[in-house]
């Protein structure tokens, strides 16, 4: 391997110079490679040298681009037989948030600092700290199949210095984005749940009223089979979905296949609604008229949002300015509080934690985790912690300390008077 100087005069007369690299690669091919500083054709020469000996080396002219690279990937993923929802996710981040502004680099330059300038541009261009972390994980995923295919020497994206300080402060700015589920805002109150059950018209309110009393994700209520239904012993059985595509398939994860026990109002809802559910070779509790898996913005848009309209849990309409929007008449326009059905699942949840005294059923953390098919506690505590019981009702509190300083009633109403 070596580095000269080469010169030439062009056309018009004019000096030219440059450092040309000439070195054979590991196929025994020769190569030569330009640069304009001698500085960078030395350091060229280094790095190369130690590649071709490793057997390591990619020339840029047989490197493929980003682009290319992701386009792989995405052959593998589907290839490994992953969701239809989680290839779309993919692709979709990778024609909005990758290939716009990386495609066409080459493997072969792509280094740290590179990685790091298309970290910074994403913030630039508005992305928020959750979906950069996902695109540049999903960066990652894409160089480490180049890895292994032998395209990139390197994964510049796993090269990075770890920044657990950035990233807890990322973590913890997306927590004050989004702050804790709040009663009335994201969870809909006991109050609202039932009128929203109330005024659900016909096949939908025994879909709703599951959702409410059961906590089935959306996926969940649409791939139910009677199946997976025991309405004599009371229980509901988890055992698959239906996708966004209305794919049936296995429960989001293995702590998704559960059992639920159905209160006595829900098993006569469905036993009324059995008898007029649309018949159809999947046997599903809530299908379309056909029979098949219906929609989920039927769901949402035919049913759910008609019922929270019509029990008057909503919200006023606004525009891109914050003003409130007016109807033809000059009357403030309304819209459904709650846009997506997760905010039921949300309410079984809280339903689960809340005190009996409250109307809940103050379920220990693991049994809600479960009910709720959680694939782990920490995931249940982290969502919905702030919601379980912390002790600090004054009752609770006299009743505490009584026990623990072996105080009577008559010491407490002393120490009272006292204070």
């Amino acid at each position: 391997m070596s580095v000269r100087r080469r010169t030439w005069t062009t056309r018009v007369g004019e000096a030219k110079s440059a450092w040309v690299v000439d070195y054979v690669d590991a196929a025994g091919k020769r190569r030569l490679k330009t640069f304009p500083r001698k500085k960078e054709a030395d350091a060229f020469s280094d790095k190369a040298g130690v590649e071709v000996r490793e057997g390591t080396h990619v020339p840029d002219s047989e490197s493929v681009t980003i682009r290319e690279a992701g386009a792989l990937w995405l052959d593998r993923a589907m290839a490994d037989d992953l969701e239809r929802v989680t290839v779309t996710s993919y692709r979709q981040q990778l024609e909005r948030h990758i290939k716009p502004f990386i495609g066409a680099a080459r493997l072969s330059r792509f280094n740290p600092p590179a990685v790091r300038a298309f970290e910074d541009q994403l913030r630039a261009e508005g992305r928020s700290p959750s979906m950069v972390r996902r695109v540049m994980q999903t960066l990652g995923s894409i160089l480490a199949d180049a890895q292994e295919r032998g395209l990139i020497v390197r994964n510049p994206a796993r090269e990075l210095r770890v920044r657990r300080r950035d990233r807890k402060k990322e973590g913890k700015a997306d927590k004050r984005q989004r702050g804790r589920l709040k009663a009335g805002v994201d969870i809909p109150t006991p109050a609202e749940a039932r009128a929203i059950v109330e005024h659900a018209k016909g096949r939908w309110r025994p879909l709703l009223l599951t959702a409410v009393l059961t906590g089935l994700r959306a996926s969940e209520l649409r791939g139910l089979r009677w199946v997976d239904v025991d309405l004599t012993k009371r229980a509901l059985h988890v055992r698959q979905r239906a996708d966004r595509f209305n794919k049936i398939g296995p429960p989001k994860s293995e702590a998704g296949e559960r059992s639920i026990p159905l209160p006595a109002s829900l098993v006569a809802e469905l036993s009324a609604w059995r008898e007029q559910c649309p018949k159809g070779e999947m046997g599903l509790v809530f299908p379309n008229g056909a029979g098949k898996v219906e929609g989920l913005g039927n769901i949402v848009n035919r049913g759910y949002k008609p019922a929270q309209l019509a029990a008057g849990v909503t919200i006023p309409r606004l525009a891109r300015n914050g003003a409130p929007v007016l109807s033809a008449d000059g009357k403030p326009m309304v819209r459904a509080k709650y846009p997506g059905m997760h905010a039921l699942r949300h309410f079984f949840a809280s339903w689960c934690i809340n005190r009996r005294a409250d109307g809940g059923l103050e379920l220990p953390a693991k049994l809600a985790q479960e009910r709720l098919g959680h694939a782990s506690i920490a995931m249940t505590l982290d969502t919905y912690g702030h919601l379980f019981p912390r002790g600090h009702d004054h009752a609770e509190l006299d009743a505490a300390e009584r026990t623990l300083l072996n105080l009577d009633a008559t010491q407490m109403q002393h120490g009272e008077r006292e204070g």
